[in-house]
C-alpha cells in the first residue's frame, strides 16, 4: 500500500510535527506511514484522510498485492 501523506503535506508546507500534533500521534508515525513501513489503523486513515479533507482511498492508494486474509 503505498499513501500521498508526504505529498499532500508538503502540498499544504505541513510539517511532519505539525501533522503528528493534528492526527495525535509522534512525528515517526508519521515518518513511517510516509516511508512505508507502517500501515495505519483504519481510525488513523480516516483522521488522515478528514485532515485533508478527502476520501481514504485518495490518500491510501490499495496497489493489489497485499494479502487480505
Amino acid at each position: 500500500m503505498r499513501t500521498k501523506i508526504q505529498e499532500l503535506r508538503k502540498e499544504r508546507k505541513i510539517t511532519q510535527s505539525e501533522l503528528a500534533d493534528a492526527l495525535d500521534v509522534t512525528r515517526q508515525t508519521i515518518i513511517s506511514l510516509e516511508s512505508g513501513k507502517y500501515k495505519a489503523s483504519l481510525v488513523l486513515a480516516h483522521k488522515i484522510a478528514q485532515y485533508f479533507e478527502l476520501r481514504i482511498e485518495d490518500v491510501f492508494i490499495f496497489e493489489g498485492d497485499e494479502n487480505l486474509c
